[in-house]
């Protein structure tokens, strides 16, 4: 049964829109006859994503990280349409990660992936609220905000702080009475956009929109996807061995501790998977 919010003539903003998980959630959501307000600061790839849509579409070329351009925004899509129903945080930026990576790299990084989604939130919801009617925010996270792999700081830094603020979004609207407003957290694979090349190992990322939206309409928090190499199995395990790092007193990220790393391997068994650090 589809979702009120994401039903034929409802409205979605979409950011990273450009390319990606952000198009390709354009395209399907456009098929279902739905109103899309595409957002990137990429205008070329923007314009390619409003082009091979089949219905209406709505392009802004902003800076996410620019709290007043957001605020425009949220007045923009209200003032057209009356109603937001689908409000997708997408827009991620991932610089390479070192032992020294410089305060702008932090600030930028922190800004585009994790204060955008705030200021789109106080932006959006109370409108969406006030309107009345059933509505989705739903913020794209990482599994290395999860399970924290070494190598990427930052990106693992902003996606943990985005995982904890949509936790908390959530329980904050199921506590509203009468609010028909949910917030989600996706959590991709290892999806085939932006820097990835072409990998048998990773998903397209129309490939994870079809086995996202199902479970976005039947209400699921976390939707964390599997892809052609890692399973939703070997995620948990991985997960949970993270966690039990504090519960059991062990090393921080003991999983690639050379006094723990054979213990990590051990626990897989028989889950066998090449490692990509999720």
């Amino acid at each position: 049964m589809t979702h009120p919010a994401l039903s034929d003539g409802r409205v979605a903003v979409i950011t990273g829109a450009a390319s990606g998980i952000g198009r390709a959630t354009a395209h399907a959501l456009s098929l279902r006859g739905m109103r899309v307000v595409l957002v990137d600061c990429n205008g070329d790839g923007l314009r390619e994503t409003a082009a091979s849509l089949d219905g209406p579409s709505l392009v802004r070329e902003m800076d996410v990280a620019n709290r007043d351009a957001v605020e425009e925004l949220a007045a923009t899509c209200f003032g057209e349409f009356g109603q937001v129903h689908f409000l997708m945080n997408n827009a991620a930026i991932r610089v390479a990660g070192s032992d020294d990576e410089s305060l702008e790299n932090w600030h930028r990084t922190m800004a585009i992936n994790f204060w955008s989604a705030v200021y789109a939130e106080r932006a959006f919801l109370p409108r969406m609220i006030d309107g009345g009617a059933p509505g989705v925010i739903l913020n794209t996270g990482s599994k290395q905000g999860i399970t924290n792999p070494p190598g990427n700081v930052i990106y693992n830094v902003t996606k943990s702080a985005l995982k904890t603020y949509t936790e908390q979004l959530q329980h904050r609207l199921r506590m509203i009475d009468g609010c028909l407003i949910t917030a989600h957290l996706l959590v991709p694979g290892f999806t085939i956009t932006g820097p990835h090349k072409p990998d048998p190992g990773g998903w397209m990322p129309e490939e994870l929109v079809e086995y996202m939206l199902p479970r976005l309409e039947r209400g699921d928090f976390y939707i964390t996807c599997p892809d052609n190499e890692v399973t939703l199995e070997l995620d948990a395990k991985r997960m949970a061995w993270a966690t039990h790092d504090i519960i059991d007193n062990r090393p921080p990220l003991s999983r690639w501790h050379p006094d723990w790393a054979a213990a990590f391997e051990a626990q897989l068994q028989p889950q066998l998977s090449c490692d990509r650090g999720g």
